[in-house]
Parts: structure tokens; sequence; C-alpha cells
């Protein structure tokens, strides 16, 4: 069984996620977090859990979900998994980070490349990879069908989706991405979104009023 732990991180009120099984393993899903607090709030649960990071992914690459990567590598010894056409986004965060007057400094180490046919493992569970561009040019979800979640970035929110405004963003795309890759899904699967309360594949699909079913 997994467990999701969420934790909301900085000025741009992003969502990180810990995702970890019965054996205290767990993956380290977009670290947000920006101030020396927000990284000892998620060490310290870490610590206090006994969990045992094996992973560091990221659904994408903007600025408020890559910001405590850098910390995560060198907490944890971890590198760095991404969809390959997140790459650009990844270099260009910091760039970003000075436009929104939030500098920081970038993850530097080895990059993993993932894709639809690469699902996580984390001991007996598995997560697939559910490519769902339109938000950022490359992002991805993670799916459980064991367990009904899916971890969704930010591609669909609780009754709203991800913004299409910014550089590789398309609203053609993303309506492509959510109607075939998450409106397939069991209408109980759980939607763990960037940004916001969680929701269900259901509730969207019913009350959704940017993307219908």
């Amino acid at each position: 069984m997994l467990n999701v732990k969420i934790f909301q991180f900085n000025p741009l009120q992003e969502n990180t996620y810990l995702v970890y099984n019965d054996l205290d393993q767990c993956i380290i899903i977009d670290p947000g977090c920006y101030t020396d607090a927000e990284r000892q709030q998620l060490a310290s649960f870490i610590s206090k859990k006994q969990l045992k990071p094996s992973l560091l992914v990221n659904t994408h690459c903007h600025l408020d979900h890559v910001f405590g990567n850098k910390f995560i590598h060198e907490e944890y010894g971890l590198e760095l998994h991404i969809h390959q056409g997140e790459q650009k986004v990844l270099e260009m965060a910091p760039t970003s980070g000075l436009m929104w007057n939030l500098p920081f400094d970038n993850y530097q180490g080895a990059l993993h490349f993932l894709d639809e046919s690469m699902p996580l493992q984390l001991g007996n569970d598995r997560l697939d990879i559910l490519f769902t561009p339109g938000h950022s040019p490359a992002s991805i979800s993670f799916y459980s069908k064991t367990n009904d979640l899916l971890i969704a970035g930010d591609v669909l929110f609780r009754e709203s989706v991800g913004r299409t405004d910014l550089p590789g963003g398309n609203p053609d795309v993303l309506s492509d991405s959510i109607r075939k890759k998450l409106y397939v899904l069991p209408d109980e699967t759980i939607v763990y979104p960037g940004h916001g309360i969680p929701t269900t594949i259901g509730h969207e699909k019913k009350h959704n009023p940017f993307i219908s079913a």
C-alpha cells in the first residue's frame, strides 16, 4: 500500500509529495521547498518516519516544482529523473526565478530520462508514467492502479486545469492529455495536483468547467 504525504511549499503554494510504502521506501516528487525552514520540515518528516528516499522525480520543471532538487540531491544523494522534453525548462528555471524575484541554485547533477515505457517501482508497488503535456512541453503524471491514485503535477486541478500561457504550453494539447490519458482512468482515482486540494477523476469529469468528459 502506498501512502501520500503532501507539503505546501514556497510563495507559489506548490504541492510537494512524498509517496512511501510499508517498507518505508519513498519517492520524492516535485520538491518545492524554497526556504531553510521548508527544507527542514521535509527532512524532519523523513527522519521522524524513518523513511528511505529512493527516487527524486519531477512531473515537470517549472521553477516552483524544482526549488528543492539541489537540496534533495545533497541531503540524500539522489539523482534527478525527468522527461527529456523538460530538460530545457529545467535549465531555464533559475532565469524564471529571477523574473519572479525568487532566486535559487539549480540542480546540477546527472539527469535520468523517463517515458511511458519506464514505470517507477517502489518495492512491490508500481507507478505508471503517463505522458501529459500541455501545461509544459513534456509533463508526466504518475498513476498507481492498485492504489487508485494519480500524481498529476499541474495538468489537472480540482475544477480547474494548468495554465497554458507559459513557454511550451498549449491548450489543445492539454485538453487532449486530460481526455485521453486522465479521464479514461477509473472515476474513483484520487488526483493529487501540483497546487490545491486533491480531487477525483469522477468529480472532474462531472464538474470541471474547462475540460468536459
